[in-house]
């Protein structure tokens, strides 16, 4: 009876390795996607405004958001994955969700970037104390943009649809959620 026992047990721990080790490699794929996304959601920005490179060499830190989906009949929601960067290094990731209430209709898709002006508003983002409200202005991205574009709150938003078509007047707000690698 006790080998029987100890036998289940082995096999029990064997079944739960593998199952941990897949969940794992499934996780890494998803991160490494998340990564490369990223990576060309960067390339088109500076493809798109090429003095916004100026910007990612200089800037404390930064989110990408390569996908963020957007849709509403009249209550609208959006959310994206992205990945945070402190001086050109990998931080970690980050999730992003807005509600908005208001005239709206359709959906789209666009990619979102932050830029964090200093320390100090890179680690509220982290500690996940950074949301913006109705008032948050992003800065459609487009040749010469970044040129003019200012720090608000010590972050500068920069957004650039991908497809979709959104008719909107609506308030609401973006939350975030930091996590480590």
């Amino acid at each position: 009876m006790k080998k029987y026992n100890f036998q289940v047990l082995q096999l029990l721990f064997v079944i739960s390795a593998l199952f941990i080790t897949q969940l794992a490699s499934a996780q890494s794929k998803k991160d490494s996607s998340l990564i490369k996304d990223c990576d060309e959601a960067k390339a088109e920005f500076i493809k798109t405004d090429a003095l916004i490179k100026h910007l990612f060499d200089e800037a404390t830190g930064y989110v990408i958001f390569p996908n963020v989906g957007k849709g509403a009949v009249g209550v609208g929601g959006a959310s994206g994955n992205g990945i945070v960067f402190e001086k050109g290094k990998l931080l970690g990731k980050a999730k992003m969700t807005q509600v908005s209430i208001g005239f709206q209709l359709g959906g789209q898709a666009y990619r979102e970037l932050i830029f964090f002006e200093n320390k100090e508003t890179l680690e509220r983002f982290k500690k996940n104390k950074v949301e913006f409200s109705a008032q948050a202005s992003a800065v459609a991205a487009k040749s010469g943009a970044s040129a003019n574009a200012k720090y608000a709150d010590g972050v500068m938003i920069f957004t650039q649809q991908k497809g979709g078509l959104m008719y909107e007047a609506s308030v609401g707000g973006q939350k975030f959620k930091f996590t480590t690698f």
